[in-house]
């Protein structure tokens, strides 16, 4: 078959330069956007920020959302150079996203496959790949897709320079690729069989000893890799339970319907979703049987086909080998909310464009004159029309708000939308709102555990609707006994009752899940602290609650009111509220409990009377801190200003009559006043008659009195 050359714009040095300028026009509105569904969990936490973080990252699967430590290590490596700011890692995923494009069409051109750049082209703007790029969690596509092509390219070395030492370190190159590949995504697995296709393509045969024996390794690692990622899919992420049972029959035809789902989007991406519509597999498969039986004709057809021409089926292999991960066969934690998903074609999409992109450049060199005109005139037109729905995929993932609403509009029954929804509108403070999402999604999923601890942690909060808030929250311990949210917001549930036992109980089972939950351990910590002997196990908790999470603000408020209640221990608990003051300077209450800690502290009586002015100043309607800066005042003898306090503190606080007493000690300090103390005590003694120290104190000033 002749085809033409390479077009002249991929022939000019600054042809990589053209697809990272695309890129970014593509993207350009998403690099604006923030974290959206689990990049949060990707983004490095804080208690994996350090060095030991960095060895936990690698040692322990439990560390990270997934086990993949080369992913984990970049996104380690990028909270250093720019911490928390979204901007870098989405810039990130977009450069890595352009590279990947230029390095395919690298490994096209020295394969000869016509229309390389044209491919690269597609590749980097097609909107199918917008999950890939836009959303930081998919770093893991991008980065991954790098190495893969990078290890093709040197294991295309090797296999040109065999015999020569330059050969055998292109293949130790090539296979350190490969896994540094697979420690960044499993679903890499498939390069040694799509080597092999391509090989079956130029050589129009596979010979065990040239080209099958080299790739053996690989094929042990691939393998061992996928069956680590399935039981950690299994055990660690939960994969598992009666929404993933399906027979052997179900899943074949599944995959059926999944190619032509995945192929269809390739070349009509009408309608992309985030999440798309949960098919029915058990009740539907019989359904199916057509697209199982097209499958199976088009590879029979194309292999009769592959007599003349080998392209189109090894285009073909390689679309449908690269999605087997994908397929159904195995269960992946993301198939509870949809069978497919934009981003699991990633790199099997490949295969298409290669194909289409051949095509495209074969016709071109049959045309000729205006034909030629026109062709080139669509070719661009196609282009920039997937530039523009690029551009509005992009923008979709600005934030969850936005990305959950639009998958809704599309996909009403989306349940994880409707959670995901209503945690953005509690996040933001409208809780009917939140209460609405999360009812919406038990409707459509009653046994969503997710959905039932979220709305159980909102009714907990709501005056008398604790009863149907532990029916939620028990619900969720019970469709999901590993949840650790679960369990910690029915810990705290118990707490706010006073059953300290049975939320320490809870907080216990929320750790034995996820041990590094900086909130159970604060939580728990705090309940032992108020129980009998417990107080230094208290202390142990919420220290590892900030070794876990070092600016968690409630930690270091219980740490000091721990340590306070702890003989000997003042400093540190000083220390401890200091650290919280830092944390969140603009917080009343840090304030107050420093303020407590220093009057406490002999000679430090000043240090008190400051921070219970910040208090004040920051929340002026806070009787507590008027009260207490009234007793610091009183304590350093300065009984009027201390009077004033009392009474701005009895004005907010009209239902805490004792504060009488302290007016009435402050007047008696001043001399003098013993009337009008004796007036507040016995105010005080009318709402509560039985203050034995207001009996007293009014007893000893009548006497004076008299």
């Amino acid at each position: 078959m002749q085809v033409p050359r390479e077009t002249s714009p991929f022939r000019s040095p600054w042809w990589q330069a053209g697809l990272v300028l695309l890129s970014l026009v593509c993207y350009w509105p998403s690099l604006r956007g923030g974290l959206v569904w689990d990049d949060a969990a990707h983004v490095t936490s804080p208690p994996l920020q350090s060095l030991s973080g960095l060895g936990r990252i690698w040692s322990d699967p439990r560390a990270t959302q997934q086990y993949y430590p080369l992913l984990h290590t970049f996104f380690w490596a990028e909270h250093r150079a720019w911490g928390d700011a979204t901007l870098g890692y989405h810039l990130a995923n977009v450069l890595e996203h352009a590279a990947a494009a230029c390095l395919l069409v690298i490994v096209l051109r020295r394969l000869s496959v016509p229309g390389a750049g044209l491919t690269g082209v597609i590749f980097a703007v097609h909107p199918v790949n917008a999950e890939s790029v836009a959303w930081i969690s998919e770093q893991k596509n991008t980065l991954s897709l790098v190495f893969y092509l990078t290890a093709a390219i040197a294991y295309l070395r090797f296999d040109a320079s065999r015999g020569r030492p330059a050969g055998a370190r292109m293949y130790a190159l090539a296979t350190l690729l490969f896994v540094a590949a697979l420690l960044t995504k499993s679903v890499t697995a498939t390069l040694p069989a799509a080597l092999l296709v391509v090989f079956w393509w130029q050589r129009g045969r596979l010979t065990w000893k040239h080209d099958v024996l080299p790739l053996v390794p690989w094929f042990a690692v691939a393998i061992a890799s996928g069956l680590f990622t399935m039981h950690v899919e299994h055990t660690l992420i939960g994969a598992q339970g009666s929404n993933f049972d399906l027979t052997f029959l179900q899943r074949l035809l599944l995959a059926g319907r999944v190619v032509w789902f995945y192929l269809g989007k390739l070349l009509w991406p009408a309608d992309l979703m985030f999440i798309y519509p949960h098919w029915d597999a058990r009740s539907a498969a019989h359904g199916w049987i057509p697209f199982l039986a097209v499958d199976v004709l088009a590879t029979a057809g194309l292999w009769v086909l592959s007599r003349r021409f080998r392209g189109p089926l090894a285009a073909w292999l390689f679309f449908v080998g690269s999605l087997f991960p994908a397929l159904g066969f195995f269960n992946v934690y993301p198939f509870l909310f949809s069978y497919v998903a934009n981003h699991f074609q990633y790199v099997a999409s490949i295969g298409i464009f290669a194909a289409f992109s051949w095509g495209a450049v074969f016709l071109l060199g049959r045309a000729t004159g205006p034909s030629r005109t026109l062709c080139c005139i669509a070719i661009c037109c196609v282009v920039a029309l997937l530039v523009v729905i690029t551009r509005a995929q992009s923008r979709t993932y600005i934030d969850g708000k936005t990305l959950y609403e639009t998958t809704l509009r599309q996909n009403p029954g989306c349940w994880m939308a409707h959670n995901n929804l209503g945690l953005w509108y509690e996040r933001d403070g409208d809780m009917p709102r939140a209460m609405a999402e999360y009812q919406s999604a038990l409707l459509l999923k009653s046994d969503n555990e997710t959905a039932q601890n979220n709305l159980g942690g909102i009714l907990r909060q709501m005056p008398g609707r604790r009863d149907e808030a532990f029916g939620h929250l028990s619900e969720a311990v019970r469709l999901g006994p590993g949840n650790a949210d679960a369990h910690n917001n029915l810990g705290v549930w118990y707490e706010d009752g006073g059953d300290l036992a049975d939320a320490a109980a809870q907080f216990e089972l929320a750790l034995s899940s996820k041990p590094d939950d900086a909130e159970a351990h604060s939580n728990l910590g705090g309940v032992l602290a108020r129980s009998p002997g417990r107080l230094e196990e208290a202390i142990a908790q919420l220290r590892e609650a900030l070794r876990l999470r070092p600016d968690y603000f409630s930690a270091s408020l219980n740490l000091g009111n721990a340590l306070l209640a702890a003989p000997g221990r003042l400093d540190e608990a000083i220390a401890a509220y200091q650290s919280a003051v830092r944390l969140d300077p603009d917080r009343a209450e840090a304030h107050i409990y420093l303020g407590n800690a220093w009057a406490r502290a002999p000679g430090h009586g000043d240090d008190a009377i400051a921070e219970f002015r910040r208090a004040i100043l920051l929340k002026p309607d806070n009787g507590e801190a008027h009260n207490n800066l009234g007793l610091a005042l009183n304590g350093e003898g300065r009984s009027a200003e201390a009077i004033e306090q009392f009474e701005a503190a009895l004005r907010l606080m009209p239902d805490f009559p004792e504060i009488r007493f302290n007016i009435a000690i402050a007047l008696l300090k001043e001399g003098g006043h013993e009337s009008e103390a004796a007036s507040q005590i016995e105010a005080l003694l009318l709402e509560r008659p039985g203050n034995e120290r207001a009996r007293d104190l009014l007893s000893r000033i009548r006497e004076h009195m008299q």
